[in-house]
């Protein structure tokens, strides 16, 4: 394949500071042929395509912080194997297997190293206004709690939650059919809703302990 990982990356990166470009309308199977052939940026448009989704994938799997730079890793290690995918219009579930298996790997490596330090200093001029900060932890509270679902649900409900993909979007994408896609979500909902529930009913006894 023409070209290095370098170079692929940089046409990665600018497609993503470029989102009001178009996203050409060529088959997954067309853009992957390409791909193959050496066209970089044929490769630039599938990341383009997907990265929403990766990025979803990985969420739904590792912390927040570390996302981003394992969404990269997923993108350059897909690049080298692109020749072996046979079935070309099957690039969405590919990448997606990808994914869970950089994250899989991520998580087995944080286990065995120590957490790193925070070296984060207080600066009340840098802090965020109460309202924004109390939004920023309701966010995350909300993460945690999709976090704690089952797999399946929590996979489809970051892609439709937080990424803002439709359900036959996830389905198509990810390869997964259309019927288990709404009933991930489906599920996935109720369960959420328990858990965000549970939770504001635990407040105000949590707050009574912290007072006392």
């Amino acid at each position: 394949m023409h070209g290095t990982l370098e170079s692929t990356l940089a046409v990665l990166e600018y497609s993503r500071v470029t989102e009001a470009s178009p996203i050409p309308q060529d088959s997954d199977a067309a853009l992957v042929q390409a791909s193959q052939q050496g066209d970089t940026e044929a490769f630039g448009h599938l990341y383009r395509r997907y990265v929403r989704m990766v990025h979803g994938i990985l969420l739904s799997r590792v912390r927040p912080p570390e996302v981003e730079d394992l969404v990269q890793d997923v993108f350059l290690r897909a690049l080298p194997r692109l020749r072996d995918l046979r079935d070309s219009s099957r690039f969405g579930a590919w990448i997606a297997s990808i994914a869970r298996n950089i994250a899989t790997d991520h998580h087995r490596r944080s286990q065995t190293q120590p957490e790193p330090a925070d070296n984060t200093t207080t600066d009340p001029d840098q802090q965020p206004a109460k309202s924004s900060a109390s939004a920023t932890r309701e966010a995350a509270e909300i993460l945690d709690c999709i976090r704690a679902l089952p797999e399946a649900y929590r996979e489809t409900l970051i892609l439709r939650l937080v990424e803002g993909m439709t359900g036959p979007e996830i389905a198509q994408r990810t390869g997964l059919a259309p019927g288990s896609v709404r009933v991930n979500l489906h599920r996935g909902m109720l369960q959420l809703r328990q858990k965000l529930t549970n939770r504001e009913s635990r407040k105000p006894v949590e707050q009574r302990a912290n007072i006392g």
